[in-house]
């Protein structure tokens, strides 16, 4: 049994009397110990999907319209908000894309790890605080005994991160999920923080959702990768059997934007167009305006998702990878 299944999960966001679909038809898995990356352009629903995923959508527009979420067996979306609140933060946590804006600026960070251990553990402030320590410690914090008082302000971009990672990890949880923890960061950082998640999952064995925009980051952490175009998964497999064998346009497309290592360029290459907005309707193959390969049938038939090999999907039409 996966750790985490996702069964064709479906998110509508209100818009009056309308709900316009943002991710349709949702599906992946996720083992004990295993990394999957979530790629695709901005506006394609991959942090919409954590979200949910996390049950970070109430009060919100978005309306969770179909499929399921089950994790260690149980369908989370079927929970009480109380039981659903047991597992997030404890079972389950996330880290998000800029941690300036989910710390809380007026509190020192070792309280607010404090109190994410305190929601989830039976033990006294004392224990908490130095549970608190030790996890600044376990993220390499530069003195932790100072910088457990300080406010997120007084820390660097890399260090508030390393902070949202050691309140994720308070609770030991089994499952991870990192939406684009590198974007703000430099290089050099980003490299420290993407080790330091790979370390203390070798240690711990969560398993890890890791979305991001960084392909080369993908190859060197995923097991298995999940590409996501409208609010669709549009191509999956297996890191080694995707890298090596692309078949969805837009995956060809991704990968084909690269700048190359090896030579001099003068123009990248770009996909055409961008991502469709809510408000516009594109018929069959939600991306064949943009399509290299679009055919009569991609503009008025919405390719199925089918597998090329047991761990090998792709919605396309006209697959233009070698096992096409």
């Amino acid at each position: 049994m996966a750790l985490l299944e996702i069964r064709n999960l479906h998110l509508s966001i209100a818009r009056g009397s309308e709900l316009l679909p943002v991710v349709q038809g949702v599906s992946f898995a996720i083992e004990e110990n295993e990394t999957l990356g979530i790629v695709g352009e901005s506006g394609c629903g991959k942090s919409l999907t954590a979200l949910a995923i996390m049950g970070l959508l109430e009060g919100s527009a978005v309306r969770i319209a179909g499929g399921s979420v089950h994790f260690q067996g149980r369908n989370l979306l079927a929970l009480s908000q109380e039981e659903r609140r047991r597992v997030m933060g404890n079972q389950m946590a996330m880290i998000f894309q800029e941690p300036m804006t989910s710390l809380n600026p007026v509190y020192r960070v070792g309280d607010q790890i404090v109190e994410a251990i305190l929601q989830h553990r039976s033990m006294s402030r004392r224990q908490a605080h130095d549970r608190a320590f030790e996890l600044l410690e376990l993220v390499c914090i530069p003195d932790p005994m100072r910088r457990i008082d300080s406010f997120p302000h007084q820390m660097s971009g890399g260090q508030r991160q390393r902070v949202m990672i050691a309140m994720a990890l308070a609770c030991d949880p089994k499952l991870l999920i990192a939406d684009e923890p590198t974007t703000a960061l430099d290089v050099t950082v980003q490299k420290d923080v993407l080790e330091l998640m790979c370390s203390l999952q070798a240690r711990t064995g969560m398993s890890i959702v890791l979305i991001s925009h960084d392909l080369g980051v993908i190859s060197e952490t995923c097991d298995k990768v999940a590409v996501m175009y409208r609010g669709r998964i549009v191509e999956q497999a297996s890191t080694t059997t995707l890298f090596s064998n692309m078949n969805h346009p837009y995956t060809l497309g991704l990968f084909g934007s690269i700048p190359a290592t090896d030579h001099d360029v003068e123009w990248l290459d770009a996909i055409p167009g961008r991502v469709p907005t809510l408000d516009e309707t594109v018929s069959g193959c939600a991306f064949h305006p943009r399509c290299f390969a679009a055919k009569e049938s991609c503009r008025t038939v919405d390719p199925e998702a089918a597998s090329l090999s047991p761990s090998h999907i792709v919605r396309c039409h006209f697959p233009q990878g070698s096992s096409s």
